[in-house]
């Protein structure tokens, strides 16, 4: 690619700054060589990149704007090499010759981002329900009932796999990791992965090839977690079954009906519940998603002792759910340092919660490689999960449910964390904050006897958020006591 115009004005900049090249690069979580391209004029910064950069150089988006100067220089600028781990991915697996992919993803890179398909979430539901009728089995779609509002979910579960109480610790979290194993056989629709990396380039979806864990198999069972996990890489994920979302929300946003035989990605991906289930034989990534209830004391203003629920809007830079509600945290379950000993889910929601809730951005997997030998240990600790850390019964996290998402056949361990010390909201409520997954946080009461009609009628919830937060109901009820009035939860089946 021919060299562009030096940009010495922005050089200017980032040195009137304090930054090194290097610096820089890490504040922003790129390679050096990425702001050196930036500098050369050889390459633009991705649009989820301009907010931060203008941001530690000091420059409101307009100057920064004239500093790196027209957009219209090249379709090939709106790439930097933050991208090239994907192309030469995709080039290995569909057979291309190296670079490839870079070049039929420029040739249909869009000027401008383009909104993703949205969605009611009960449409999907219902449409999902019907595409994989009859089922097999006790395997049911989650359907429940709050206050005079009812509910059905994509998320495929059974009455043994929900309500399990399963605290998420050693003792009762007992996923471990298998190593290796024979893998799935690898198919890829070329089309539609290069549609979604031209589309990640412009809205500045993260998609980074980390490792992933996919479930191999599953017991779940009121009090313990039983499972096996293998290793995936997140850009297998995120150009493969993810894709499976993308072909169903086109299809009902066009007005047909998703019928088998209808839609060729999920026909061959997941035809039927029997695919679903066979774990062996697919790709079955997923993660943890938990109700966050935090213990606040009476108030004057504010009235008796309550729960705080904390609710997220997913932010558009995500690569599933994004726009729609959703517990928080939640997360793809995957390894951060040990591949083994991170294989239990209780590690990675303490994680997630460090980084979604709590401001730790060194713990966050899609930043790229890992400096730190272990970014959990002790010392590390955020101000308030060490606070937590110093008596075991502040923080209390269990396993809820278990269920698979018919959308993209994603597992899902729906959980709850409750912060039961009301010493914590004084002293560290001001530092919960949200990070870039999520556009917005919403906080609810537990005092709040019209929840079940305001909130859990809400179309723009995604299936798997709503499944999370109505199992966290059910449970918190249990353990609540008089901080909890919400309508009760009842299930369908």
């Amino acid at each position: 690619m021919p060299g562009g115009r030096r940009r010495e004005e922005l050089i200017s900049a980032r040195k009137v700054a304090g930054f090194t090249q290097e610096s820089l690069a890490d504040v922003l979580k790129v390679d050096r060589s990425t702001v050196a391209r930036w500098e050369a004029g050889d390459y633009l910064p991705l649009p989820y990149l301009w907010p931060k950069l203008a941001n530690v150089l000091g420059r409101s988006r307009d100057e920064l704007q004239t500093l790196i100067g027209p957009i219209a220089v090249t379709q090939e600028s709106s790439l930097d090499d933050e991208f090239e781990p994907l192309f030469a991915w995709l080039d290995r697996h569909a057979g291309w010759p190296l670079g490839k992919a870079r070049e039929r993803v420029h040739a249909i890179l869009p000027a401008s981002p383009r909104s993703r398909p949205s969605l009611p979430r009960s449409v999907i539901a219902d449409a999902l329900a019907g595409y994989y009728t009859p089922s097999t089995g006790d395997h049911q779609p989650y359907t429940a009932r709050c206050g005079q509002v009812e509910v059905n979910t994509s998320v495929l579960t059974r009455p043994a796999w929900l309500d399990l109480a399963c605290p998420l610790t050693i003792e009762g979290d007992h996923i471990a990791f298998a190593g290796g194993g024979a893998r799935p056989p690898m198919s890829v629709d070329e089309r539609a992965a290069v549609r979604r990396l031209a589309e990640a380039a412009t809205s500045g979806v993260r998609i980074a090839d980390v490792p992933l864990y996919r479930l191999l198999e599953v017991d779940s069972q009121p009090g313990v977690l039983r499972g096996k996990v293998g290793i995936a890489s997140f850009v297998e994920y995120a150009l493969g079954v993810d894709l499976l979302e993308r072909e169903l929300f086109e299809q009902l946003a066009s007005g047909r009906a998703a019928r088998p035989g209808c839609m060729p990605l999920r026909d061959r991906e997941l035809p039927d519940v029997a695919a679903v289930l066979d774990l062996p034989e697919r790709l079955c990534a997923g993660g943890v998603l938990a109700l966050t209830a935090i213990a606040r004391p009476a108030d004057p203003f504010r009235g008796d002792a309550d729960f705080v629920l904390l609710v997220q809007k997913r932010s558009a830079r995500v690569v599933n759910a994004a726009g729609r509600l959703s517990v928080i945290p939640k997360s793809f379950h995957g390894p951060l340092a040990d591949r083994r000993a991170d294989s239990r889910i209780g590690l990675t929601l303490r994680r997630e919660l460090e980084e979604e809730l709590f401001g730790r951005t060194d713990v966050d997997r899609s930043a790229g490689d890992r400096r730190v030998a272990d970014p959990m240990h002790p010392t590390r600790l955020s101000a308030p999960m060490r606070w937590l850390a110093e008596q075991p019964s502040r923080l209390r996290m269990e396993c809820t449910g278990f269920g698979f998402n018919l959308v993209s056949g994603n597992y899902e361990f729906a959980s709850l964390v409750v912060i039961e010390d009301e010493e914590f909201w004084p002293r560290f409520g001001g530092d919960v904050e949200a990070n870039w997954e999520a556009a917005g946080l919403r906080q609810y009461s537990t005092l709040d006897g019209d929840l079940g009609t305001e909130l859990i009628g809400d179309e723009t919830w995604s299936n798997e958020g709503l499944f999370a937060f109505l199992q966290g109901l059910r449970r918190l009820a249990e353990i609540g006591g008089d901080r909890v009035r919400t309508p009760a939860v009842e299930l369908g089946f």
